[in-house]
Parts: C-alpha cells; structure tokens; sequence
C-alpha cells in the first residue's frame, strides 16, 4: 500500500502531492467496488469534533472508521467550547493523550492548524473557513467516475473554501478550472499566490458564456454560507444571475455533469430540475466522501492490520510524530487567513 500519507495531517489540499490525490481516489474506487481491508484501525480511537453542524462529515467518517475496525467519539462544541473554556492548544494536548487521530470541522483554519501543532496524532480537515480538502477529494473521484481525469471544471458561485480546494487541486494536477464568480466574491489573493507554487495551472475567471463552453462539469455550492446571513439578501442580488438552471444547463455542452457539495439550497443556486435531472451527479459526490475518507484514513495509517497489544499509549503504536510532504514541508502548514468565507 501507499505509504507517502502515513502519519500525515491532512489541513489543506495544498499538502498533497499528484501522487498522493492518486493513491486516495485509487483506493477509493478498489474500496467502493468491495475490498476489504485488514482494519488498520483496529483497537484505535478517533475523535471528531464539530463547531459547525454536520451532516455528510459526520456520518461517512463514522461509517468509515467503524469499516476500518476504528471507534468513532464525536465531539461537539457545546462539550469542549474552543477558545473559551479552554485554548485550541489545550485541547489539542489533552486529546492526543487519548485519541489515535482527530477530525476536525473548525470555524477557523488557524485553529485547524494549532491543533495539528500541538497533537501528534494525525488530524484531517472536516472543513473550515478556508479549505474543504475531503469534499475535493469526494469530488475528484467522482468526476474521475464520469467523465475521467483531466475533465474541464467551471466553478460558479462565491470564491469560498471550496472553491479555495479546487484552485490547489488544479494547480497540482493540472486540470483546467474556469471560475464565474461575481466582482467582489473571487478567491483571495493569497489563493492564488499560493497555488503558483504548487503548479504551473491557474484559474480563469471567465464570463457565462467562455466559462460554459465546452466544459465537462458545472459545479454549484451555496451562496450564502453560514457565519453569512446578514449578507443574504445582498448575495442573492449578486448571484442571481449565475443560478445552475436549465437554461444555463441548455449553454454547455450536453456531455456536462452538475455537481453541488451540498446542502443545496434549492430554488437559489441550483433548481430542482438540474439538481435531479439526468445530468446531475450531485449524489454520487455525496457518497463519495464515504469512500475517499475511508481510504484517506488506510493510507494515514498504512502498514498497521491489527490491534495495539503492548500497553503503549493511545496511538503510540500508529504514530511517530508528524511526517513531513515528499518536498520536506511540515505537513499541514497554510497561508491561509481566517475570515470566515466558507461552504456548508
């Protein structure tokens, strides 16, 4: 197996290399067709905190480490309070005592990253406000199902989180991404900065028309993300004319697939004709993150097939400190801000 992701975070898309996007969206498609693994999280624990409410994360990561052999502990922020009862770093310290790794879904990507600083358990990203790597991942395979690598995506809507994880996953791999995206909404600078450094691809922000030709996937998120809704009636002046309807459907080419990472709000960026129509794989994108997470979470601890049974502590047998990229980063490092522009 893989072993370029062991003992790895996961706090950005940026972290990863082409190879190891392939390694998770090859074991995905084996995992998704029925292989079995050897549980290589057997005996382990994993906690999962959440500050944001969650649907899709919560339940395909529990599903996924209860497949892998592991026990799931969420956690929720009315239990831990970050940043009031106690700092990120305290909890990060007090929960690597117990915890073989940790998923998080943050408010914020500089929390994401002091955890990951003060834990030497593994601890992947189940969003924030700048990156949604898992999602991406989700979606990258499923465009892989469909259409095959190197696939054109046109992204419309806000230059939020997601948004954010496609720009690195096109720079590494090197995929065309168009971006229609209204004046005041696009991606941060800093994005953009730092995915020339990841790769020699960057985004076009386009208009309707260049954005749609010949493209191979339109792909939707919400206008108004949470931590938003003062801005809503303002987003819904601004985006209403990029709503992924028939007739924008009607402009692409009739081989283009509709994705959304969801929740949709239907009737606002997407209607329920396109979102349940025959070229929708909005759905497929969904069960994805069961797949990619499950093998996310093998290749992280690749190498282990059993149950710890020498007293170690919690995740000593499955861990020895953090692992760095193939270029020698620190895993996990972003340069990311934290104002909260983010997807639900």
């Amino acid at each position: 197996m893989y072993g370029g992701l062991r003992g790895r975070d996961l706090l950005s898309v940026a972290d990863l290399s082409h190879g190891d996007i392939d390694a998770v969206l090859s074991l995905a498609q084996e995992l998704k067709a029925g292989t079995l693994l050897p549980q290589p999280l057997d005996g382990l624990n994993v906690g999962m905190i959440f500050q944001r409410p969650s649907n899709r994360t919560r339940v395909s990561f529990e599903v996924a480490i209860d497949r892998l052999g592991g026990h799931a502990i969420p956690i929720f922020n009315e239990e831990i309070q970050i940043g009031q009862r106690e700092s990120t770093a305290d909890i990060a310290r007090i929960l690597d005592r117990y915890l073989d790794a940790i998923v998080a879904r943050l408010y914020f990507q500089s929390d994401l990253e002091s955890m990951a600083e003060n834990a030497d358990a593994p601890v992947i990203s189940g969003m924030t406000d700048t990156e949604h790597p898992c999602q991406i991942l989700a979606d990258l395979l499923t465009v892989r199902e469909h259409l095959g690598d190197g696939a054109v995506v046109t992204y419309v809507g806000d230059g939020n989180n997601v948004c954010n994880s496609w720009i690195y996953a096109a720079a590494i791999l090197g995929f065309e991404l168009r971006l229609l995206i209204p004046p005041g909404y696009e991606p941060r600078p800093s994005v953009l900065q730092r995915a020339r450094t990841l790769g020699h691809v960057e985004p076009r922000i386009c208009q309707l028309k260049e954005a749609l030709d010949s493209t191979d996937v339109i792909y939707t998120d919400v206008w108004t993300s949470m931590g938003q809704e003062g801005e809503q009636a303002r987003r819904r002046r601004d985006f209403s004319h990029l709503q992924v309807n028939q007739e924008m459907l009607a402009m692409a080419p009739a081989r283009a697939r509709v994705m959304h990472c969801l929740p949709a709000h239907r009737g606002e960026e997407i209607t329920d004709e396109v979102i349940d129509g025959g070229q929708s794989i909005v759905f497929d994108q969904a069960e994805n993150r069961l797949h990619v997470q499950e093998a996310l979470l093998a290749l992280i601890f690749a190498g282990r097939t059993g149950r710890a049974t020498d007293g170690a502590s919690p995740g000593a047998t499955a861990r020895a400190g953090k692992s760095t990229t193939p270029d020698g980063r620190q895993s996990g490092s972003s340069a990311e801000g934290t104002t909260p522009r983010g997807s639900a």
